[in-house]
């Protein structure tokens, strides 16, 4: 994470008064090899997001097309579905989706409280929920529900890899820890994504998404987007 300047400065103002000249020198230089290493990680990273949706826009969008139009011969309406979420330090930004459920499932959500499965409370999930379609149920279990964020990635708002975007109401629920989550871009595919998706509990996803943000790299972005493939293709977790 960068160093605040006013930060920077005043930390290298405190340093100055009780080092001598040449180790002040040295660790100004470390401070801006490190700060370059983070800028270069954070370039690599946006440059594999807009190569990789790039490419996966170009190569799936056969697969958009029959979505699309399953989803409008079962259900009429709107093809995708748009959701406001929370990015990067809680800035809010519109989130793209195939529209898996009925018209008007948000408003029945509140009806469906109760049912909640979900042991932490925060989020909300039901393994049999009934505003799901029938295509719905088919491009959830694959994640096909999922490509249109690959326009997010594009635009900036999310990675390929990252903890998933919440909804305003989640983060308003979460604690000082949990926030933590939102310290970087979020991403489509994450580590509880490859590892049981839906079927590992809320503070479990807290942990593996915090676990990832401490050992973010673009090795390791590479590695969970090679694992999300055998994880989409058996649908495990996805519901």
């Amino acid at each position: 994470m960068e160093l605040d300047p006013t930060v920077r400065k005043e930390l290298i103002r405190q340093l100055s008064g009780t080092i001598n000249p040449s180790l002040l020198m040295k660790r100004r230089i470390k401070v801006a090899l490190w700060e370059t290493t983070v800028s270069l990680s954070y370039l690599m990273k946006r440059l594999l997001d807009l190569a990789v949706s790039t490419a996966a826009i170009i190569a799936l969008f056969p697969l958009f097309l029959l979505t699309a139009l399953a989803i409008r011969i079962e259900d009429p309406g709107p093809v995708f579905y748009t959701q406001i979420r929370v990015g990067k330090d809680g800035r809010h930004f519109r989130f793209y989706k195939f529209r898996s459920m009925i018209m008007n499932a948000d408003k029945i959500k509140d009806q469906l409280a109760a049912q909640n499965e979900s042991e932490a409370g925060v989020i909300f999930k039901m393994k049999k929920d009934p505003r799901i379609t029938r295509v719905g149920r088919i491009i959830r279990k694959f994640s096909i529900d999922e490509l249109p964020q690959l326009f997010n990635v594009l635009k900036g708002d999310m990675s390929l890899v990252g903890p998933r975007p919440p909804l305003p109401r989640e983060v308003a629920e979460y604690t000082l820890e949990q926030r933590k989550r939102l310290h970087v871009i979020p991403g489509i595919t994450c580590l509880w994504q490859v590892s049981g998706r839906s079927d590992i509990p809320f503070t479990d996803q807290v942990r593996l998404d915090l676990q990832y943000i401490q050992s973010a790299g673009i090795l390791s972005d590479i590695r969970l987007l090679l694992k999300t493939i055998p994880a989409v293709l058996t649908g495990r977790g996805a519901y």
